[in-house]
C-alpha cells in the first residue's frame, strides 16, 4: 500500500464553499487545468460515478464511496489490479479550515499505478489545493 497526504489551513474559505466547489463536478475543469472534463450523472452522493478525463490521459470512472456534506468525501478509481482512493476532509480549527487530501493506492499492481498516476497527483497536491481554495473563495 502507498499513501501520500497534504494538508493546508486557511481562513480564505469555509467548508461550505469547499463542498460547493467539489459537488459541482461538471465544472471541475474550470478551476482544475489538468482536467479535460468531468461529468456526474445525479447527485454528489455515495454510489454515484464521475466520468473524468485528465488532459492527455484516458477517460476514467470514479465512484463516490462516502459523502458527508461539508465534512468529507472519499472516492475510488479502479485500475487493473489496483485501486486509488482519494480522501478529502474539511475540518474547522481555531486557526481556520484545515483541508486534508490523502491519496492511497492498494492492490497487486499498485507500484505501477503509483508510477503512472498517483505520484504525479501527489506531487501536484500543494498547488492544486491552493487553486481549489482560490476557486472556492469566489463561491
Amino acid at each position: 500500500m502507498w499513501t501520500r497526504s497534504n494538508s493546508v489551513v486557511t481562513k480564505e474559505v469555509t467548508k461550505e464553499q469547499m463542498w460547493k466547489l467539489f459537488e459541482d463536478v461538471n465544472n471541475w475543469n474550470v478551476w482544475d487545468k489538468g482536467i479535460e472534463f468531468a461529468k456526474l450523472e445525479g447527485k454528489f452522493e455515495k454510489g454515484n460515478q464521475i466520468t473524468l478525463r485528465p488532459k492527455g490521459g484516458p477517460t476514467v470512472k470514479i465512484e463516490l464511496l462516502e459523502t458527508i456534506k461539508n465534512k468529507r468525501f472519499l472516492d475510488v478509481t479502479k485500475f487493473p489490479f489496483a485501486k486509488m482512493f482519494d480522501d478529502h476532509v474539511f475540518e474547522e480549527t481555531a486557526d481556520g479550515l484545515k483541508i486534508t487530501i490523502t491519496l492511497t493506492v492498494k492492490g497487486l499492481l499498485s507500484f505501477l499505478w503509483v508510477k503512472l498516476v498517483a505520484q504525479k497527483n501527489a506531487d501536484a497536491l500543494p498547488g492544486d489545493m491552493l487553486e481549489q481554495i482560490k476557486a472556492a473563495s469566489k463561491l
